[in-house]
């Protein structure tokens, strides 16, 4: 079967394993349309051409670039047209413009369709984004989602087609694998990685740290607009000497970081706009054997399920005491961290992810010709 993927994700080299352990799937010829780059909120990030064996990497012009909703890919028509592709996979939510433009094009080359949704908050969007979510939905022959909670949002907002639950990437555990961490004393390395935005809770993270009577230190992998307020909060915590500002990582240095840390601490908040989708990083900790904490807050315990610790989000003093608990019990970190490797090697590496994508594939395929309504 031939495949185009349509990803602006897959830019970054750590995903782009997936799509190698898709390549080399029974009978699947794959080609994935990247752009050159993507201006996200914390930075731009660029292309990373890691791991491109088995598939066709394409990259082509991207209009309205950083912009969520409205982006697109002016030669996407074309490159259907001339890849003929059995099945167009676009890799983006149904209520933006690049999903509705790319299934008409599928649709108007003959091709099965289908697109991937991580949007867990029912919401109802303005014209003209709900109706691209509703021809979307008619023109789309199946659709992924990366949550149960997703997919409850999806069957709300009246979609109807085949469905399948699958996490948008999983990780690579060859290239994600622990050190030896028998030994390790004190102080505690505390980590987070991810946007600084208030939506991730960084600041709830600084509030538990300055609490913490054990020996410690923390680094803070990510950028964003909370960058200063943080940093700030630091001092006025007496704590900036034991808080690493890192900024951004590229994705294949984040192994090494993970490495270099105890706990990985992710203390999302919900927002009336958001609430956290599922936490990749919570997966790369896993892997690595990294004792990882997380708040209550959206996936996050569908994704540690028993193999970390869980606190309610917001709450700075129950962080703390976990923290502490972890600092003063270094075998309970090394228990949670193997609990943590072998929930990912079941459930989470790039290999289950192709997989089970593997699966969506041949069922569009059996389904027979393409089925979706023409917009």
């Amino acid at each position: 079967m031939r495949v185009l993927m349509v990803s602006k994700a897959c830019i970054v080299g750590a995903y782009q394993t997936k799509l190698e352990a898709l390549a080399g799937l029974p009978a699947v010829e794959l080609f994935v349309i990247v752009p050159p780059y993507w201006k996200g909120p914390e930075g731009t990030t660029v292309l990373e051409e890691r791991h491109t064996a088995g598939y066709q990497l394409i990259v082509s012009p991207m209009r309205w670039n950083g912009h969520f909703h409205i982006h697109y890919y002016p030669e996407l028509p074309r490159w259907v047209r001339q890849l003929r592709p059995d099945i167009l996979h676009m890799d983006e939510e149904p209520y933006n413009l690049a999903t509705y433009l790319g299934l008409r094009a599928g649709k108007a080359a003959g091709a099965r369709t289908l697109f991937f949704t991580w949007q867990n908050l029912l919401r109802v969007y303005p014209p003209p984004f709900r109706w691209f979510e509703l021809a979307n939905f008619r023109l789309a022959d199946y659709a992924i989602a990366g949550s149960a909670d997703a997919a409850d949002v999806l069957r709300r907002k009246g979609y109807a087609g085949p469905l399948a639950i699958i996490p948008q990437f999983g990780v690579d555990a060859a290239q994600f694998r622990p050190p030896a961490r028998e030994g390790r004393g004190q102080p505690l390395r505390v980590g987070y990685a991810g946007r600084l935005v208030p939506e991730k809770g960084v600041h709830v993270l600084l509030e538990a740290l300055a609490g913490l009577s054990a020996p410690w230190q923390a680094s803070i992998v990510g950028e964003g607009p909370e960058r200063p307020a943080l940093e700030e909060l630091a001092r006025r915590l007496g704590i900036a000497e034991r808080v690493e500002f890192a900024g951004r990582l590229r994705s294949t240095d984040m192994p090494a970081w993970y490495a270099s840390i105890d706990v990985l601490v992710l203390p999302s908040l919900r927002r009336p706009n958001w609430v956290e989708q599922f936490g990749r990083v919570l997966i790369e900790a896993m892997a690595m054997e990294v004792a990882v904490v997380g708040s209550d807050c959206g996936e996050i315990p569908r994704v540690i399920g028993g193999a970390g610790l869980l606190f309610p989000e917001g709450d700075a003093r129950a962080l703390g005491e976990h923290l502490a608990y972890l600092a003063g019990h270094p075998e309970e970190r090394l228990r949670l961290g193997r609990a943590g490797r072998e929930r990912v090697l079941a459930h989470f590496t790039q290999e289950r992810i192709a997989a089970q994508t593997y699966d969506v594939y041949q069922a569009v395929m059996a389904a027979g010709p393409a089925v979706g309504g023409g917009v």
